[in-house]
């Protein structure tokens, strides 16, 4: 992809024309907005600051350990810890007869920053009831406490453990959304720099594959996401990118978007019209088809990022979508 069709996005200009409150938006930007999203917007703005102070880290983390509760399905699923090295896990399963010969091994989002098991515990949930396997979620290392390549290990380690359980690497799904698209990929890639077999498949949830920043939503979505705003993801990227003084946010092992792709599994990608970060879902898209990587796009109207979350239509909608593409894969 070349600078000249995806320029860069220029922090610079933004912060100076967002230079107190960068997460509100004036005038008829805020009236583009559905009211949910208008409520979204709010809520997210308090718990998602994008300061990585030790004292915002915690609240965030709480904050999302408090959602968790509130929206994780409370019907047919049951959970068991497990601590798989130094790695915390769960395994979220159906209480019904369900299929216990494959696995989807879900890697959860909050920018590399955030999110623990309860938080997981949301789109574990909604995993499970969704494919009908038995999902393993699992508590990477986060950053700024943990820097790259922390979750990357974590990630590897958890998969280890998948195959010295005896469940082959095509009895298993990749899913993560955000951050944790990031992650899956990355598992992938990390999996396939060691010449091993890929995952059954992938399942992406609005995924985070490029930290340059380059795609055009991050112009033409702006005002439209309630979620995410450029200073959000660019102290999320800092954050976990650690203490490089020049990072290469180019780099395949930061950035997917820029990895080679070829031999990844088949994949799955959903995200919504208004987020900043849709390019990042539709140029990973082009690059694995044009690396000859099956792979399925789907956007979905007047959504946000990771609204697969949220008890709305569209959500049952793609939970359905994923259920029914990883029983065509299987």
């Amino acid at each position: 992809m070349s600078d000249q069709k995806h320029p860069r996005f220029d922090l610079k200009r933004y912060r100076a024309a967002h230079p107190l409150r960068p997460r509100r938006v004036q005038g008829e930007e805020t009236d583009a907005l559905t009211p949910m999203m208008k409520a979204i917007k709010a809520v997210h703005s308090v718990t998602s600051t994008g300061s990585t102070r030790p004292e915002d880290l915690e609240r965030q983390r709480s904050a999302q350990e408090v959602f968790g509760r509130l929206v994780t399905p409370s019907l047919m699923i049951h959970t068991s810890p497990l601590t798989i090295g130094t790695v915390p896990a769960e395994w979220v399963q159906m209480n019904q007869g369900h299929d216990r010969r494959h696995v989807v091994l879900y890697c959860h989002g909050g920018g590399y920053t955030c999110g623990q098991l309860g938080y997981a515990r949301v789109l574990a949930g909604k995993l499970a009831l969704a494919t009908g396997c038995d999902v393993l979620s699992f508590e990477y290392r986060l950053a700024p406490e943990h820097a790259y390549p922390a979750a990357v290990e974590d990630a590897v380690r958890v998969w280890d453990y998948l195959m010295h359980m005896g469940i082959g690497a095509r009895d298993v799904i990749v899913a993560g959304d955000s951050a944790g698209g990031n992650l899956a990929l990355e598992l992938a890639l990390a999996i396939k720099a060691q010449g091993r077999r890929q995952p059954r498949a992938l399942v992406l949830m609005s995924p985070w594959t490029d930290m340059a920043m380059t795609g055009e939503s991050y112009q033409s979505c702006l005002a439209l996401d309630p979620m995410l705003t450029p200073d959000y993801i660019d102290s999320c990227r800092t954050a976990y990118r650690g203490e490089a003084e020049e990072p290469d946010w180019a780099d395949p092992r930061l950035s997917p978007l820029y990895a080679d792709l070829r031999g990844l599994p088949p994949t799955l990608i959903q995200v919504g019209t208004n987020e900043i970060l849709k390019s990042d879902s539709q140029r990973i898209y082009e690059e694995l088809r044009a690396q000859e990587v099956y792979a399925v796009l789907e956007i979905y109207e007047e959504c946000w990022h990771v609204f697969q979350q949220m008890p709305i239509p569209q959500a049952a909608r793609a939970m359905e979508s994923v259920g029914r593409f990883v029983q065509k894969i299987l």
